[in-house]
């Protein structure tokens, strides 16, 4: 179908997916609104009337790509599933073709407040909401400390990672994934 005859999800699609061949190839800094709408085929107008900037773009370019996911199971083994999502997310962030550009978008975030309020709001706020409400219902189950703050324990399972992805760029390996579970754990049991 040619540029001009897509409309609406095609264009929308078409759009995204340029964004990740593109910022694949050249990288987030060199990545332009202007080089996605030459590669899309369309005007650059057609792409800022939907994101108001690079990084918004690029925040629902990868969203699209990774929603499904990061989706929460619950299996009644809370360290199984715990174990399976916080692996999925680090093959998305630290280890997939598209973390580069994850790891691009959190530094722009640094740096650009409505994509800090973005990423937030869809991605981040979202992933720890989902984990405190699997943390919730396994409290609830019994299987954690009746007392153990659920957000504290999002913040100290999430902070290691984060910290490696951004500050020491070391790889986010199954075995440090597995690391970081097993200290949570023995701070969250139930107590005799």
């Amino acid at each position: 179908m040619s540029p001009a005859r897509r409309r609406g999800p095609d264009l929308t699609e078409a759009i995204m997916r340029t964004t990740l061949e593109l910022g694949q190839e050249l990288g987030y800094a060199k990545l332009s609104i202007e080089a996605i709408a030459a590669r899309a085929g369309v005007g650059k107008h057609t792409v800022y009337r939907r994101w108001p900037s690079k990084g918004a773009l690029l925040l629902d370019s990868l969203l699209s790509r990774s929603e499904s996911a990061l989706d929460y199971p619950d299996t009644g083994d809370l360290r199984a599933d715990l174990r399976r999502q916080v692996h999925e997310a680090v093959a998305l962030l630290g280890g997939g073709p598209l973390s580069p550009l994850f790891r691009a978008l959190v530094g722009e975030a640094q740096h650009d407040a409505g994509v800090a309020a973005a990423l937030n709001e869809r991605f981040i706020a979202p992933q720890a909401d989902k984990t405190v409400a699997r943390l919730r219902a396994a409290r609830e189950q019994g299987q954690l400390a009746p007392d153990f703050d659920l957000d504290l324990a999002m913040a100290i399972l999430s902070g290691p990672l984060y910290f490696r992805l951004l500050i020491t760029r070391e790889p986010l390996t199954p075995a440090y994934v597995d690391r970081v579970l097993d200290a949570l754990f023995a701070g969250m049991g139930p107590r005799p």
